[in-house]
C-alpha cells in the first residue's frame, strides 16, 4: 500500500529516495538533510534548524552561500544567451579566461574549460601524452583527482578499489611525504621531504624518465588528509621533472581560489606548473565549471593541427558568467586575505584544543584547508579509524560525526579525519562557534584514548 505523504518535506525525501542515487554510500537507510535555504556560512533544513557549514560543503563554496552578485550575473547571462557550442565565443568566456590568466602561477595563459575537476584531470593527462609523446603518469598514493576512470586511477583514494580492475594503464604511484606517518621514520619534516624526493627520483629512474609524460600533484593535499608538503619537496620534484622533460601538472581543484590563503596552493611552494587543473572554487560551487590551464608553449603545439579535446558544455556561457562574478567577489571582498588571517586564528585556537583533547594526534592546515587527525594514543599514533576503514572500524568516528550533526554542524568526516575548511567569509566568532561544537564531539573520541 502506497504511503500517504503528509508534508512537503516527506514528499521531497520520498522523491529523492525513490528516483535518485546517492554518491559514495549504500542506498538503503539513507536519511538525507532537506535543505531549505543557505546564506553565508550557514544552511537551514526544512525544520528550521541552522547548520554551520564547516567544510564549505565539498570544500567548494568558497565565497559562502547565496551571494547575490553571482545570481545576478547568471540571470543576466541566461537572458542574453544560455548556450552556444564551444566553437562560438561569448563575452563571459573570454572575460573569465583573462581573469584566470592574471592570477595563475607562472606563465599559464590558455584555458580549456570543462564542467568539473575530474574532466580537467582527464584532459590534462590527454594533453600531456599528446605533447610529450610519452605514456606514463606519476602521482601520489594518498591523493584524490576525481572519480572518472582516468582520474580515479591517477588518485590513490580507496574508493576506487571496488572498480579498479579496469584502471587506466600506465599510472605509477609514489609515497607521500607524510611526516606524521613517515614511512622513512625521518626526524624532521625537512628530512621527510628529502627522502620522499629521493624516493620519487628512484621511481622515475626505475620507470624510465623517457616514458613519463607528467607528474600530477595537488597544490595542497585535500580529502586524503591535508597531508602537508615539507618545504622544498615540490621544488625538488619540479627540478627532477625539468631534468627529464616531464610535465608538472598542479591539481588545484580543491586547493585553488583562495582556499589556502593564496590564489592557488602551489604558490606556497615557489613552483611554476606546466599545467593547472581547477574547478570547485572557480564558481564557488554555484554552477558546474572546471578547466585546464596551460602555458603558451604547450598551446602552440596545436596552432597548426587540431586540438583533439572536446566537451559539449566546454566554456558554457552561464557557468563562465558565474565564474567571472565569483572572481570579482574574491578580489572586491578581500576573501583570499581573510582566508590567510582566519587560518592563523584557527591554528592558534586548535593549539588550545590539543591541550584539552588527547584524541587530537595532529592538525594540518594551510589557510582554511585543514583537518584534525584523531588517534587513540599520541605515542603509538593508533588511529581512531584506519585508512579505508570498514563500517565496524568507523564506529567511534560515526559517533563523533553524529554528535557534530546533532550540535548543528556539517563537515566532512573521513576515517580518523575531521575536516575544517569553512567558507572564506568566516569570522573569528564563527570559527569559535564551530570549534566549540568540535570540542564537544571530541569528548566522545577522548573516551577511547589510552
Amino acid at each position: 500500500m502506497e504511503k500517504v505523504l503528509t508534508s512537503e518535506k516527506e514528499e521531497i525525501i520520498d522523491n529523492n529516495l525513490k528516483y535518485t542515487l546517492f554518491s559514495w554510500q549504500k542506498q538503503a537507510g539513507i536519511k538525507p538533510l532537506v535543505i531549505d535555504r543557505a546564506e553565508g556560512v550557514y544552511i537551514w533544513d526544512k525544520s528550521g534548524k541552522r547548520i554551520l557549514d564547516f567544510s564549505s560543503q565539498l570544500v567548494n563554496v568558497n565565497i559562502g552561500h547565496g551571494h547575490p552578485a553571482v545570481a545576478d550575473a547568471v540571470l543576466k547571462q541566461m537572458q542574453e544567451v544560455s548556450y552556444v557550442y564551444p566553437g562560438m565565443v561569448t563575452k563571459a568566456r573570454g572575460e573569465l579566461a583573462k581573469k584566470l590568466a592574471a592570477v595563475a602561477p607562472g606563465i599559464l595563459t590558455k584555458t580549456f574549460f570543462t564542467l568539473g575537476g575530474a574532466e580537467a584531470i582527464e584532459n590534462a593527462i590527454k594533453m600531456a601524452r599528446l605533447v610529450t609523446g610519452r605514456h606514463k603518469i606519476v602521482t601520489l598514493y594518498q591523493s584524490y583527482h576525481g572519480a572518472t576512470y582516468g582520474a580515479m586511477t591517477a588518485g590513490g583514494d580507496p574508493r576506487k578499489l571496488p572498480s579498479d580492475s579496469q584502471q587506466m594503464p600506465n599510472v605509477v604511484h609514489v609515497e607521500n611525504p607524510y611526516f606524521y606517518r613517515d614511512p622513512w621514520h625521518s626526524a624532521t619534516p625537512e628530512e621527510c621531504g628529502e627522502r620522499a624526493a629521493e624516493h620519487f627520483e628512484r621511481v622515475v629512474g626505475y620507470e624510465g624518465p623517457g616514458n613519463i609524460a607528467a607528474v600530477i600533484m595537488e597544490g595542497e593535499s585535500g580529502s586524503s588528509g591535508c597531508i602537508k608538503y615539507p618545504q622544498g619537496y615540490l621544488k625538488k620534484v619540479k627540478t627532477i621533472c625539468e631534468k627529464h622533460g616531464i610535465l608538472f601538472i598542479a591539481d588545484e581543484v580543491m586547493s585553488g581560489f583562495g582556499r589556502t590563503g593564496k590564489w592557488f596552493g602551489i604558490q606556497h611552494h615557489d613552483v611554476e606548473p606546466d599545467m593547472l587543473c581547477f574547478a570547485k572554487g572557480v564558481t564557488s560551487g554555484y554552477l558546474p565549471l572546471g578547466g585546464l590551464m596551460v602555458t603558451g608553449e604547450i598551446a602552440r603545439n596545436f596552432d597548426d593541427k587540431p586540438l583533439p579535446l572536446g566537451l559539449t558544455y566546454s566554456a558554457h556561457p552561464v557557468s563562465c558568467a558565474a565564474g567571472s562574478a565569483v572572481m570579482d567577489v574574491y578580489e572586491n571582498e578581500g576573501l583570499i586575505e581573510n582566508a590567510a588571517r582566519m587560518g592563523e586564528y584557527l591554528e592558534s585556537r586548535v593549539e588550545e584544543l590539543m591541550q584539552q583533547h588527547p584524541s587530537i594526534g595532529d592538525f594540518r592546515n594551510t589557510g582554511l584547508l585543514g583537518c584534525l587527525e584523531l588517534v587513540k594514543n599520541r605515542e603509538t599514533k593508533e588511529p581512531m579509524a584506519p585508512w579505508n576503514a570498514n563500517a565496524a572500524e568507523m564506529a567511534i568516528m560515526n559517533q563523533v560525526q553524529a554528535k557534530l550533526s546533532e550540535l548543528g554542524m556539517y563537515t566532512m568526516v573521513r576515517w580518523n579525519f575531521i575536516f575544517i575548511a569553512p567558507p572564506l567569509t568566516i569570522t573569528e566568532a564563527q570559527i569559535d562557534e564551530g570549534l566549540e561544537m568540535i570540542s564537544e564531539a571530541l569528548k566522545i573520541a577522548d573516551a577511547y584514548c589510552y
